[in-house]
């Protein structure tokens, strides 16, 4: 298989940090190089903007936070993600450009192609060849929450939000979108991806 960028997508508490891992460990076992990465964050500089975007006291405007979460992905994509697949390695994404289009075009409303339009430029091409989206209740996934961030906190009336705008985007593109439900056992949840992964190549 040519190396490939798979997206793990969806709201608060879906579950996507335990199945990356998951999805990275038997991906390897197949003999891939796997390289796992989450947004915002996965470089220095990334990093030093989650703390700014995340931090539960913070306070930002919503298209500040819309180019906050560009900038920190235009760093991941130049220094991770765009040579990790020059040099034939998976990338399995904790998020992507796609959280950005769910969460502040459609939860923030700023438009999701008004957000993809400042994300395009830095990305140079780097969007994920596949997106699962993983499925759950919006208060199911509030609940799973440990300590919520700043936009982890903001509510069952905006995660629902996302969640549509997650669900309109997997209609309007299902050639590259897949959706599982979360709500299912982590090993079935990673077996329905593995499948998927095969379906697609």
């Amino acid at each position: 298989m040519n190396p490939r960028y798979i997206a793990l997508e969806g709201i608060e508490g879906a579950g996507k940090s335990t199945v990356a891992r998951l999805l990275g460990r038997a991906l390897e076992s197949q003999g891939h190089d796997v390289v796992l990465v989450r947004e915002p964050g996965g470089t220095p500089t990334g990093e030093a903007i989650r703390e700014v975007l995340l931090h539960p006291d913070g306070v930002v405007a919503p298209w500040t936070e819309a180019m906050l979460f560009a900038a920190s992905r235009a760093q991941l994509a130049a220094e991770v993600i765009g040579p990790a697949l020059d040099r034939g390695a998976w990338v399995i994404g904790d998020r992507s450009v796609y959280s950005s289009l769910a969460y502040q075009g459609g939860g923030r409303e700023l438009g999701i192609g008004e957000v993809a339009a400042v994300n395009r430029a830095g990305l140079g091409g780097v969007w994920p060849d596949l997106v699962v989206v993983l499925d759950v209740d919006p208060h199911t996934g509030l609940d799973r929450q440990d300590d919520a961030d700043r936009i982890g906190s903001e509510g069952v009336a905006f995660q629902s939000s996302v969640a549509d705008a997650f669900a309109a985007m997997a209609a309007d593109d299902p050639q590259r979108f897949v959706t599982v439900d979360a709500s299912l056992p982590v090993d079935d949840v990673v077996e329905a991806i593995l499948k998927a992964v095969e379906q697609r190549w």
